[in-house]
């Protein structure tokens, strides 16, 4: 699987984990030179609190583009620290 966005691939791995329809990529598949932290954090109900990223190519921005789970709940443990997709990032084989 791999994730797009403004052509560039931002994640790349035939190791993702699908959770609600959704392609969580493994850490060391992340391009971290086009993420930036970001100050935003959801909840969901039993993944427990979620953390973003702001993705950045060539001078554009995508605000909270990815998200993950740091310190997710025991049900969601095995995408800790997994990053998924979306606000038009491409997710695709």
């Amino acid at each position: 699987m791999k994730a797009l966005w403004n052509g560039v691939t931002l994640a790349e791995s035939d190791r993702t984990i699908v959770v609600e329809g959704n392609h969580y990529f493994p850490p060391d598949a992340v391009k971290r030179e086009h993420f930036q932290p970001s100050a935003t954090h959801t909840t969901c109900h039993w993944k427990g609190e979620a953390s973003y990223y702001t993705v950045a190519v060539d001078g554009q921005t995508n605000k909270d583009a990815a998200w993950f789970y740091p310190s997710p709940k025991p049900e969601a443990a095995d995408i800790k620290d997994y990053v998924a997709f979306w606000h038009g990032v491409k997710v695709e084989a």
